[in-house]
Parts: C-alpha cells; sequence; structure tokens
C-alpha cells in the first residue's frame, strides 16, 4: 500500500459535555476531546465501553443528547451533510453495500461528496479512485461484485472508499476488522502514511499492541469516560491496563519501535509463578 500526496488544509475536531445514548441508555458521559491535528489517533478500550459510540458522536452518525460536537469550531450538526462529508470521512463498523454493487462502483461512491448540482464525473475523481484502489491492494478486484469478495477484501474495498472521499479527517472504526495481520500492519502503515502527508486520522482498534506501535496520541476509554490520552508511552502502564482492561500484564519495550508492548499474565500463568 502506497501513501497519498500532502494535505493543504487542516481542519479541527473537538467534542465539549457530550453525552451520547441509545435510547434511555447513557453510553458515554460528559466527554471533553481535542482531536490533534495531523496525528494518528487511536482509541483503545474493553469491549462495551463506548469507543465506537464516541467516534459516531465525532462522525455526526449519532447526535448528543447534551453538548456539542465542534468541526472547524462550529457546531457539527448545524453544518450541511455536504459540508460535512467534504471535511471528514468516515468509515462505520460493519457497514453494509447495495446488492451486486461491483468494487470499482462501491469506491467511486466515496466521491459523490465532491459532485454539486451540475458537476460531472471528472478524470480527478477516476484518478482518486484508482489512487485508492492501488493504496489498499484492491485494483485486481475493481470488476468484482463486493458480495463475492471475503471479509477481509471487502475490509480493504471499504477503506478505499473512505480514501477516495479525499478528506482531510478520516474516522475509522476497526478498520482491521477481519483482515490477517499483514494486512493489519499494511492497513496501519497506510493511515500512518496518509498522517505523513497531512491528514488527521481517528481508528478504534482492539489491538492494544498495534495501537500503541502506530498511535502519535491514545485514547484510553472505560465505562464511558475517558480515562487517559497522550503519546502511547507516556500512558500506556500496568496499571492503566489493569485499570482499562482488567488485566494483569507486564509492560515492555516494542523492541522493533520502542514503544510499549503489554504482555498478558493471564491466570495460568499467574499460578504457575506463583508456584514456582
Amino acid at each position: 500500500m502506497t501513501g497519498a500526496k500532502p494535505m493543504t488544509t487542516r481542519h479541527t475536531l473537538a467534542a465539549t459535555g457530550m453525552h451520547l445514548a441509545y435510547g434511555t441508555r447513557e453510553v458515554v458521559s460528559n466527554l471533553d476531546i481535542a482531536i490533534p491535528p495531523g496525528k494518528l489517533t487511536v482509541i483503545v478500550g474493553a469491549n462495551a465501553c463506548g469507543k465506537s459510540t464516541m467516534l459516531r458522536g465525532l462522525a455526526r452518525l449519532l447526535a448528543p443528547t447534551h453538548g456539542t460536537v465542534l468541526l472547524d469550531g462550529k457546531s457539527i450538526h448545524a453544518m450541511s451533510t455536504r459540508e460535512v462529508a467534504t471535511i471528514l470521512g468516515v468509515l462505520p463498523q460493519s457497514p453494509t453495500a447495495p446488492e451486486s454493487i461491483v468494487v470499482a462502483d462501491l469506491v467511486g461512491r466515496g466521491r459523490y461528496p465532491h459532485q454539486g448540482w451540475f458537476r460531472r464525473w471528472t478524470a480527478e475523481d477516476d484518478a482518486a479512485v484508482a489512487e485508492a484502489l492501488a493504496a489498499t491492494d484492491t485494483l485486481e478486484l475493481a470488476d468484482r461484485p463486493v458480495d463475492e469478495l471475503s471479509g477481509g477484501q471487502r475490509q480493504r474495498v471499504w477503506i478505499a472508499m473512505a480514501l477516495a472521499q479525499k478528506t482531510d479527517l478520516l474516522l475509522l472504526d476497526e478498520p482491521t476488522t477481519f483482515l490477517d495481520i499483514n494486512h493489519q500492519v499494511e492497513v496501519l502503515d497506510l493511515l500512518t502514511d496518509l498522517v505523513r502527508g497531512g491528514r488527521t486520522v481517528v481508528v478504534v482498534l482492539h489491538d492494544l499492541n498495534l495501537a500503541c506501535r502506530y498511535a502519535d496520541h491514545i485514547v484510553a476509554m472505560k465505562a464511558g469516560r475517558l480515562v487517559a490520552e497522550g503519546r502511547p508511552v507516556e500512558v500506556v502502564t500496568e496499571e492503566l491496563v489493569r485499570d482499562v482492561f482488567s488485566m494483569d500484564s507486564r509492560v515492555v519495550v516494542d523492541p522493533i519501535s520502542q514503544t510499549p508492548m503489554i504482555v498478558p499474565i493471564g491466570r495460568h500463568h499467574a499460578q504457575a509463578r506463583e508456584n514456582a
């Protein structure tokens, strides 16, 4: 996978006092966050802690019950859908494609925010789609129906659609789901390339070691609240892992990236160590 051309505009995304709920069940409580521009931010936490819900709130997919989400200092809910979509691209969890749509057409839908009433498809759109397919190693799938693809292939196609949108801000919810370890690393390398090209990327990840290796900024959540944020080397400790994931571990230095690497202990190994 390859990178992207540098972006010339840098937008900002933040939330103040954000509460998010599904019906009467509040999932995220009184959250204040400012996404660092031009960085790769990774959101981590145990299952059902509110990671994906927070991302949905930031992406305008879920309206806060209280508080505000600000895009370039303006309420994101006061902006038009098209205006938001030209600035902020989103890959939600478990997206669905229209039946029988082929890969190139699905990726091409990422160009819709750039199509006005009188603007037709252009060579620029063709180039954006081709670049996104090449970046995600899906060019050879361009004419294949999406519903015939494997889970990993489909996930890379969805990432390609998000890339084709060519937004300065990119939010992805578990983009490495269904991918083998090689493609997980390739996707995270690609997102790093995008950040180095000037984009701002926010990702929800389950793999804490990959999060530590790739994140410029890590956000740890527990029970709908932000409990720590900052550079992985500054905030990821054995105490944090125990608090957020209810797991004993040892945090050592990753020999490749020099970032924190979490080594789970586990119940059986803890017993073996005690009996030694």
